[in-house]
């Protein structure tokens, strides 16, 4: 019995340098930016995501309004005098309830759906920044002031419940820490003093552990695990083991002050915004940085949508956002979105729509798709009649691991023309099949070649060729000369061509006739063997400048050690 016939394997290369690494490509993929402006093109200070469909952000403006993105559209809360500026506005884990502080210290609770005040707080004397709700206890808030104090609220109460006192400057950031760590009553503060301090609700005399900084602090993160924490200080980030009351790393990205860190991609990667514009992107396990974002002017605040909101009950966040909320110094609001799926569909066929209609062939379009629209309907209808009718058992069924390759149906993969070609034995023409595949693919003309010297015969499929026929295999080795996974078969086709057509070449660069004689063809011949000439000299030049690079290198090592 005839053994079956298999295509050539493809040739494995190694990769290559790549421009974008998955993870930079991920969030390139965040598009569709919506640009929102503020009132009096204020900073946007703070924005804020309880985890559902809505979140908020809060600009300085002389007539403060604080701003809530829902699925109903945009909501403005505005309820401080003309002289005041709002800052923190933070919605409750619920999103039934909205805080906001202000300049002069007062802090508001509204009630979101009906705009409605429920609570009014002024027992700090300076501006409050930071705002925190407790997310095991939804009635109890965090105000950190510039009074030195952080005070915990109750909405059932009208005073402070506790105050907190410690820190030797303005306090301008804090959070609870995760509620799955803790009973709800442990949370951190960062403050101008340089210090980060953890506190207990139930014991507010002292902060139960202190750590120095070299710079001021601007934000905090809890980790979900309850057990890290990232503060910012300057233009760097330490990651604090609350555990062992040491810190684990330093991370130093960013060339200006880090103004918010947050969360994304399930809590498996940090971002970090600072006043230089940027946004870096994090891994959590190495604390590397695998992606970045520009920004035209200085970023004040952040915040990452996942694509699903996380359920209370679901300990597994989403893996991917749709959302990268981002807000700069110049007011402007930025919202890049991330479509997967059926959106993502969508978008691509409205795209495609919107080109027909500019280039002005929306009827070829119209009648593309309805072609593809009955096809599909009558496809599926095909597949539903004749489902389950091609299943055949067998003896594996029984088996309670089936191998990869263990009685199975498939059909024999179709040969490629080239392939049949080298089946024929017609090496010639495989090679110029290869060359001629549209779109051009160097993968497949580098298997046609390598299965050429395999056969050892690359010199039958190079030999009596005229010049219509070398330039193409010309063009290629001249292209892809630079490229070093395959520079040695390259150069052993050249070789071959060069001691075939040595005499043809001479008379070529003469200008005396081509390979068959033909003046046009030999002048175009003789181009190409000038820049293969030139390729070549080029490719030398830098490799005898990498040699000297790395002596000197070497000399400088030995210098030093």
């Amino acid at each position: 019995m005839a053994a079956e016939v298999k295509p050539t394997e493809a040739v494995k290369l190694p990769d290559g340098p790549s421009t974008l690494s998955p993870e930079q490509r991920y969030w390139r993929s965040f598009k569709n930016q919506l640009q929102i402006p503020s009132l009096h093109s204020t900073p946007i200070t703070h924005i804020s995501y309880p985890g559902t469909s809505s979140f908020n952000e809060t600009s300085n403006r002389p007539a403060p309004e604080t701003f809530a993105v829902t699925s109903g559209g945009l909501k403005t809360i505005s309820r401080l005098s003309p002289s005041e500026t709002a800052y923190s506005g933070v919605i409750r884990p619920d999103s039934r309830i909205l805080a906001s502080a202000a300049d002069s210290g007062t802090i508001q609770c509204f009630e979101i759906n009906s705009r409605a005040i429920l609570k009014t707080y002024k027992q700090h004397k300076q501006p409050v920044h930071k705002l925190a709700w407790n997310p095991r206890t939804l009635t109890q808030l965090l105000s950190f002031g510039d009074d030195k104090s952080i005070r915990l609220w109750d909405l059932s109460e009208n005073e402070a419940v506790t105050t907190f006192y410690g820190h030797q400057d303005y306090i301008r950031t804090g959070a609870f820490l995760p509620s799955s760590a803790n009973s709800g009553g442990l949370f951190v503060s960062g403050c101008y003093d340089q210090t980060t301090r953890l506190w207990d609700t139930r014991a507010p005399q002292q902060a139960a552990m202190v750590f120095k900084h070299a710079s001021p602090v601007e934000s905090v993160l809890p980790l979900p695990s309850g057990s890290t924490l990232l503060a910012s200080a300057g233009n760097s980030i330490s990651v604090l083991d609350l555990v062992a009351a040491r810190p684990l790393t330093t991370i130093r990205a960013h060339q200006k002050t880090i103004t918010d860190l947050s969360l994304a991609s399930g809590n498996t990667r940090v971002l970090s915004a600072g006043l230089d514009g940027h946004v870096k992107v994090y891994d959590t396990a190495s604390w590397s940085v695998v992606a970045g974002l520009k920004y035209p002017a200085p970023v004040l605040s952040m915040a990452t949508i996942p694509s699903t909101s996380p359920s209370t009950n679901n300990s597994n966040p989403p893996t991917e956002d749709s959302h990268l909320a981002i807000g700069l110094t110049t007011g402007i609001l930025t919202i890049r979105t991330r479509l997967s799926g059926p959106q993502k569909s969508l978008q691509k066929a409205r795209e495609a729509e919107i080109s027909a209609l500019a280039s002005g062939t929306i009827a070829t379009y119209d009648a593309q798709k309805r072609k593809k629209d009955r096809l599909a309907a009558r496809t599926s209808g095909v597949r539903k009649r004749l489902r389950g009718m091609d299943y055949q058992p067998s003896q594996a069924e029984e088996a309670h691991i089936v191998l990869d390759g263990v009685d199975q149906q498939s059909r024999p993969k179709k040969l490629q023309p080239w392939d049949r070609a080298l089946r024929k034995l017609r090496y010639a023409e495989a090679l110029d099949l290869a060359l001629a595949h549209v779109p051009s693919d160097p993968k497949m003309v580098l298997t046609v070649l390598t299965a050429l010297v395999h056969k050892s015969a690359l010199r039958t499929a190079l030999k009596a060729r005229d010049e219509v026929t070398v330039r193409p295999i010309l063009k290629w080795v001249i292209k892809h000369l630079a490229d070093s996974r395959f520079v040695e078969l390259i150069v052993r086709v050249a070789t071959c061509l060069l001691e075939l057509y040595g005499a043809e070449f001479g008379e070529a660069k003469l200008g005396i006739g081509g390979l068959d004689g033909e003046a046009e063809g030999a002048n175009e011949i003789a181009i190409l063997l000038k820049r293969l000439h030139d390729k070549v000299r080029g490719q030398v030049e830098g490799s005898q400048a990498a040699w000297a690079t790395k002596g000197m290198l070497e000399m400088v090592m030995l210098g030093a050690g």
